[in-house]
Formats: structure tokens, sequence, C-alpha cells
């Protein structure tokens, strides 16, 4: 049998995964640490805003009803209201008032007219303006309430939260909203010929992979930990795992194949991980493992570099979009073109890294020089994966093409 036709979907595989992600307990933080977070309550309107009608425009507060005969229409102005005022008079049939954007509309005014469509009177100081234009009532006016309405659902469970929505609550006077707690993740590299940076290489070679981990995850809204390097014996992987009790996610990168010296699916074993899924019919990234012990979700990744950021693309990063509330976690996918030619054998889905240009009307996409996985610099520079589906065995110049913006950019 093809090995390829016993190997898991890659939809399928991030589907088992998000099965396996527990809800997190609420926290409540300051609005300035909500940003990329998500409410996990429902959030009131406490204040109805603007409390009043307000001007969208520098102009006139005007009945529009005044406004339906020739035109030029001389009104007097009654006065002139600036934004953080109130106004002192009632606009009546046949008066006007001088008013500035966001300055509460006059009683009586139902309409806006810009300062560009009036004309003071020449000789009539600021008492009297020339209309030049009708407009329709509700014109250049921002009504009461139009952000919130008080007692009503201001935002709600499930809401992520970007600068507009912490706007909206700062705008009610809300300074600390829950929100489902940063998941914590501990991160684990494997490998005799590894060594950290701040020791003598010796020959062996810096490990990439944990701390570049740990910048995904915190990118991702999660809180990094490192669990250091073990050695690729039993006894250093079961070690340094031991010691990853209360996170909520363990992530292990190498370790994970078929190699005489891979022992991290072992390991997980033995500390009772519960097995859900193993390789994924993709490349990079195929030596995939994923497992569960109580509500701890672990990772074993993949060793080379570049693998390790794509399954974190992939598979990791959803699952912390998850624990963290959000309910859209798969990758976005966006359409584009190919600026070039790739071809492959049928059978795994490959994840090409390209940099993606926009011109003449379209997304193209060109392969970087390498696509190896054991070098960084095959995704440095890259800005997408191009998605090389599984059965398909070349793609042509133009063809259109699937991308999925990576989060490891700059």
């Amino acid at each position: 049998m093809n090995d390829a036709a016993t190997l898991l979907p890659e939809d399928e595989a991030r589907a088992r995964v998000l099965a396996l992600v527990p809800p997190l307990a609420t926290e409540w933080v300051s609005l300035d640490e909500g940003l990329g977070r998500t409410l996990a309550e429902d959030v009131m309107a406490q204040r109805t805003l603007p409390p009043w009608d307000n001007s969208a425009m520098d102009g006139y507060a005007v009945r529009a009803s005044d406004l339906t005969g020739p035109l030029p229409v001389r009104l007097p102005v009654l006065e002139t209201v600036y934004a953080g005022a109130m106004p002192r008079h009632e606009v009546r049939p046949g008066t006007c008032v001088r008013i500035m954007t966001g300055a509460p509309l006059p009683d009586g005014a139902d309409a806006v007219v810009m300062r560009e469509r009036a004309r003071p009177v020449p000789n009539g100081g600021a008492d009297q303006v020339d209309i030049l234009e009708a407009v329709e009532s509700g014109q250049f006016v921002r009504p009461r309430g139009e952000d919130a309405h008080e007692g009503a659902l201001l935002l709600g469970r499930g809401t992520p939260l970007g600068i507009p929505e912490l706007g909206l609550l700062w705008g009610q006077g809300q300074l600390s909203i829950p929100v489902p707690r940063a998941p914590r993740v501990a991160i684990l590299s494997t490998g005799d010929e590894l060594c950290r940076a701040d020791e003598p290489p010796k020959g062996r070679i810096v490990d990439t992979n944990a701390p570049s981990l740990a910048l995904a995850v915190r990118r991702a809204g999660g809180l990094p930990s490192l669990l250091g390097i073990a050695q690729d014996t039993r006894d250093s992987v079961s070690e340094a795992l031991s010691r990853a009790h209360g996170f909520d996610v363990v992530l292990t990168s190498a370790g994970v194949s078929v190699g005489e010296r891979d022992y991290v699916k072992e390991v997980l074993a033995a500390l009772g991980v519960e097995q859900h899924l193993w390789r994924v019919a993709i490349k990079p990234g195929k030596p995939l493992v994923v497992g569960k012990r109580g509500s701890t979700l672990f990772f074993g990744l993949p060793g080379n570099p570049t693998s390790s950021l794509v399954t974190f693309e992939l598979f990791v990063r959803p699952a912390l979009r998850r624990l963290l509330g959000h309910a859209d976690v798969a990758p976005a996918r966006v359409s584009g073109r190919l600026d070039g030619r790739l071809s492959k054998s049928p059978g795994l889905a490959h994840f090409v890294r390209v940099t993606a240009t926009w011109r003449e009307g379209s997304l193209w996409a060109r392969p970087l020089s390498t696509q190896t996985s054991g070098a960084l610099r095959s995704a440095a520079s890259a800005t997408h994966l191009l998605h090389f589906p599984r059965d398909a065995s070349s793609l042509s110049h133009g063809d259109g093409v699937e991308l999925l913006p990576v989060s490891w950019g700059a």
C-alpha cells in the first residue's frame, strides 16, 4: 500500500487537534492587555453613546423644512456651538445655529449644512448666513445611540478584541474585561547535536527551534516557557517532559519520526499521554504527533526548523487561538497566482514558502529559491505558504493558487 494513502489530510488532522482543545478559565485584564484576546462573557452597554445627536461636519444646524423653497435661503444665526459645549438656543423655524464637528445638535434642528455650502452675509457679521443648498432631515447628523444604547448588548461572548472594540469598551468607562486566560506553553528541544546560543558549539549546532517557537507562541497570544534541550536518550527525554506539569500545551521538536533514537512518542505514551494522531500527508511536517493527558495538549513537532514552523502555523497556532476563545481559528487563505512553475509526485500536500506581491490586479506568489526544511533560509522572507494540493503533480506559471499568510514574518 502506498504509505501516503495512510496519512491524515491536513484539514482532518487540524479538526482532530481542535476537537481536543479545552476551554480555558476566565481572567480579568486591563483593556490595555486585551488587544488580540476575546471576550469570555457578554458585555452590556452602561451608557448611551453618543448621548445626544451631534454634528458630523463643521457647518450650520438647520431645520430641513426651511430649505424646500428657492435657494439661497437667508437665515439668522442664533449662536455658535463648539464641541464640548451645550446649545443655549432652540432652532426655531427660519433660524439656524453655527455648529462644529462633534457638537450636540440643538433642539429643533434635524440636519447640518456643510460650511462649504453656506455663505456668510457680507456686513452681516456672524449673525446671518445664506444657505446655498437643500439638505434632507438627518443629513450630516450622528444620531444619539449610534455606538451604543444603555442596557443593550455591546459586544458578545467570543468577540475578538481589536482596537475599535476596545475603543467601544473605553467609551463605556470600562477599565477591565473578562477574557480566557493566556495558555501556558512549555517548549522542549531534543537532540544530541544541539546546544544553546551561549554555549561553545564543539561540533554541535545552536538550537533555533525552541526560541523560534517561543516567539511564535508569544505572537499567537500564549505564554512560552523553555524546558531546555533533552539528549537523545529515553531517560533525558522522560526527565525533561516530567517537568511539563501545569502547562496547557507542551511542544517538543524532533524525536517523533522512526529513527533509532527518536524517543518522544515512546516517552509520551509511558507518561500516560494518549496519542490522537501521528503523521500528516504534508511536506514539510509529515512526522507530527499529537496527544493529550488530562487537559494538557502535547505536540511532537518535526526537528527540521522550517518543518517546526510550518506545523506550528497549521496546527499549533489554531489550537492556541481556540484556547484564547476565537471561533474562527483555521489559517486564513487568500487567492493568488503562481509566479513560476512547480512539480512534485502526488501523495503529499506541499506547503511551499513564497514571497507574494501585488501586481496587475493579482497577488503573485514566487517560490523562495530553497525549499529544504532543514534550513531556516527557506522560511526567511516568506510571506505566505502556497498550498500545492495532495493529488496535484504540477502547477504552471499564472495558475490560480491558494495562499496562507504566515504569522512568523515581520
